[in-house]
């Protein structure tokens, strides 16, 4: 389970994150919809621990323990999981050197065995297959020359190998044709669990239509401005964020 108790974040002397509260339960798709500039991503990057973000107030807590004073590798032990906007590409690494190492840190710090190659080789050939990841793309460097929807698929192929218990989709629709969001959203579809819950980040109804969440909320000048079910989602993309944005400068 994902708690955020009044989460108050800045960068430099800009408050982004002005008292956010919000609880995605196990077994929870939870999707915050909001106007851009109005924090979404900051929270995801804030959960998962990235750099230049100062928590000035209020906690984020996974299965009841506060992990913002743990470094980001052990935020990732204790089950937490971030999909990226941009992947990056890293010409350097083979793909499959990264998938080791990253299974085999995760498996380091909850005190199991590592995995050896050759079990190492059929886990991610399974996983891989159900994804539409090919054999080709898991010779090359991680993402390199990957196209948007490839790059986003190798993503959901890792967080079906680290089983983590919150997976955060920032964006994950992003640059994604009809057919690779249908084969990212069949991944993510696949690993809903209800030891799992996700928070799902999107501007677009067409992503809720995949994945579809049990719960809905709009996020706006820094907070969660009102929350719902499914059909909240269908009355954004009819009516816009105008009624969000009282009191804003223009």
């Amino acid at each position: 389970m994902l708690e955020i108790r009044n989460l108050h974040v800045s960068v430099g002397d800009r408050e982004i994150l002005k008292g956010l509260t919000l609880t995605v339960k196990d077994g929870e798709v939870a999707a915050i919809m909001g106007p851009n500039g109005t924090g979404k991503s900051t929270l995801s990057y804030v959960i998962a621990g990235r750099e230049g973000y100062e928590v000035t107030q209020g906690e984020v807590l996974i299965n009841g323990e506060n992990i913002l004073d743990l470094a980001p590798h052990e935020r990732a032990a204790r089950g937490l999981f971030l999909a990226f906007q941009y992947p990056v590409e890293i010409p350097g690494v083979a793909t499959m050197q990264f998938l080791k190492a990253m299974l085999n840190a995760q498996r380091r710090a909850r005190g199991e065995p590592e995995l050896q190659t050759p079990d190492l080789m059929k886990l991610v050939r399974e996983a891989a297959a159900k994804l539409g990841v090919s054999q080709e793309m898991l010779r090359r460097p991680l993402n390199s020359g990957f196209s948007g929807g490839e790059k986003k698929r190798m993503e959901i192929l890792q967080m079906a190998l680290l089983e983590p218990s919150v997976g955060i989709l920032d964006e994950t629709d992003s640059g994604l044709d009809i057919d690779a969001l249908r084969v990212v959203s069949d991944g993510v579809n696949s690993l809903r669990s209800p030891q799992r819950s996700f928070l799902v980040i999107t501007h677009y109804q067409r992503l809720l239509d995949y994945i579809r969440p049990d719960s809905v909320h709009v996020m706006a000048q820094g907070v969660i401005q009102r929350s719902g079910g499914p059909e909240l989602a269908l009355e954004l993309e009819k009516n816009g964020y105008r009624d969000y944005l009282a009191g804003e400068a223009a």
